[in-house]
């Protein structure tokens, strides 16, 4: 079953290595277990729900419970400590787009406000429910996961938009086909909250983001169904709708259902691993691979702390202790950082890309590592969000922010963004180890993934604190340097003050606008996105 205050399967645990361990203790101290509060207790304090009776409508406490939080920051901070604060008042689960319409009626003939829910995974806020005197009805797509039409002339795939990203995949590759959209959160994120929210996927230098897939669909909204036409490959027939679709973190409407451009299942696969003596050296290679366009899957950069921090989590102390001295030999000594090259589609262009993508590491004296650690990454990329129960339960919290902006403002928002989060909490003594990898990269700029990690605190409360301080910091630095506040995560509740710095006064005045067209009455997911 999926845990209801974490992440994932409760039967899988992700083992924490002694040497991780070890590692963990010396970058920021002792670990601080606190006391996890139990699923009946949280249960226990669901109050009766103010929704009148419905029969698509559930009002279970613990229905409640397990659709009132997502995945970010304070939603664990929430979970564990069963201070929750607000709960859906419930839960329904339409199987059609009828019953959504009948869930939007009701919703404006009794007052209540609607939240979509796909698969629980957001990270900002997407799917919590929020004070208010209205009743807060959650709307789990999670029975409308049909492969509604297929066209293998032209490889366009309808989907009811509750589907998940396994039960997708399993879908198309019985026709021999992909989307070839693969976030970390794909074991349980949905295709409609891929839209809502425009995902990427590791894979998106083969594939495209998510708004390079998304052909046409359906958003049932308030005052009617926006249907969006998927047969034509591109139109200049004014503005495009499905630009209104993408990233309107369910503040318009619902989506029901999606239309999504498949690709051909690839020949062949391929990941590797190249160490190059420091990071300038790496991001000039990647930056030359991506705007010589070279045909590659993934491209992943870690900088010196995070090759360091990933290579001593596996745990394989032997090796890589002979590894380190290999490298070192070669050049990439205690500065090394480690560069993933992925490679997919047919065997020619595979061969093809590797070559290249090779030929220009070595020429910035990348060392070449062999498919090993690629292999490992592909293998436990779906599982490393499960590390964040295991440090949990040892006493440390971590979180992940990400940004993007050009080349040029790299190195110094990098820079930036570690200073500040590790000295978020010196002058409480606490240590943060931050690490940072590069990934999601494109010809003009980079997407900027960084992680924190920090020890628990005496109280739920003071942990949150902690967070906002680290939160808040980081976020005010992304501002400063003209980046975007979020390149794959999106807005939610977390990112929404700083929104604004993005859009300016006349954009946010345009999105508000066009939220009122479609949901005059403000049913939709209030206090999300703006």
């Amino acid at each position: 079953m999926r845990r209801w205050n974490g992440w994932g399967d409760d039967t899988f645990t992700y083992e924490l290595p002694e040497s991780a361990a070890r590692f963990l203790h010396e970058v920021v101290g002792p670990g601080k277990p606190q006391r996890q509060v139990t699923l009946a207790e949280v249960v226990a304090q669901v109050p009766p729900s103010r929704l009148a009776a419905h029969p698509l409508i559930s009002t279970d406490p613990e229905c409640r419970v397990r659709h009132a939080r997502g995945q970010s920051f304070p939603d664990w901070v929430a979970m564990r400590s069963g201070e929750f604060g607000v709960f859906p008042d419930g839960v329904a689960h339409p199987h059609n787009e009828a019953d959504v319409r009948a869930l939007l009626n009701y919703a404006q003939e009794t007052g209540a406000r609607l939240i979509p829910y796909g698969g629980g995974t957001s990270v900002v806020g997407h799917v919590n429910p929020l004070p208010g005197e209205r009743p807060v009805l959650t709307v789990d797509l999670g029975r409308m996961t049909r492969l509604r039409s297929w066209d293998a002339v032209s490889n366009l795939a309808t989907f009811g938009a509750g589907v998940n990203g396994p039960d997708l995949e399993a879908q198309l590759r019985a026709l021999g086909r992909t989307l070839g959209h693969f976030p970390q959160s794909f074991e349980y994120s949905t295709l409609g909250g891929w839209i809502a929210t425009r995902s990427s996927g590791q894979e998106s230098l083969a594939y495209g983001r998510i708004e390079n897939m998304f052909a046409g669909g359906r958003l049932e909204t308030p005052v009617g169904t926006l249907k969006i036409p998927h047969k034509f490959p591109a139109s200049a027939a004014g503005p495009d709708l499905r630009e209104l679709v993408l990233g309107s973190e369910g503040r318009l409407g619902i989506i029901t259902e999606a239309t999504v451009r498949a690709s051909l299942l690839p020949e062949r696969e391929e990941c590797h691993a190249v160490f190059f003596p420091n990071f300038d050296e790496g991001r000039a290679a990647v930056r030359e691979m991506l705007q010589a366009r070279l045909p590659l899957a993934m491209l992943r950069l870690s900088t010196a702390t995070e090759t360091e921090t990933t290579l001593t989590m596996a745990g394989h102390e032997f090796l890589l202790g002979s590894l380190a001295k290999y490298l070192a030999l070669r050049g990439a000594g205690e500065e090394k950082c480690m560069l993933l090259v992925g490679l997919s589609g047919r065997e020619a262009i595979v061969k093809a890309g590797r070559k290249e993508a090779l030929g220009i590491a070595n020429e910035h004296r990348g060392v070449y590592a062999t498919q090993t650690f690629g292999k490992q990454w592909t293998k436990s990329r779906f599982t490393s969000p499960y590390l964040r129960d295991t440090l949990w339960d040892a006493g440390y919290a971590i979180d992940t922010l990400e940004t993007a902006i050009d080349w040029g403002g790299v190195p110094a928002l990098v820079a930036d963004i570690e200073k500040h989060l590790r000295g978020a909490l010196l002058n409480e003594d606490e240590f943060v180890h931050v690490f940072t990898h590069l990934s999601r990269l494109y010809p003009y700029g980079t997407s900027i993934y960084v992680q924190y990690l920090f020890r628990i605190a005496d109280t739920p409360e003071e942990t949150l604190r902690r967070w906002r301080v680290m939160k808040t910091a980081a976020s005010e630095v992304i501002v400063k340097h003209g980046a975007t506040i979020s390149h794959q995560h999106g807005v939610g509740t977390d990112h929404k003050s700083y929104l604004p710095a993005e859009k300016g006064a006349l954009g946010i005045k345009a999105l508000e606008t066009v939220a009122r067209v479609f949901d005059p009455e403000g049913v939709m997911n209030p206090g999300k996105l703006m």
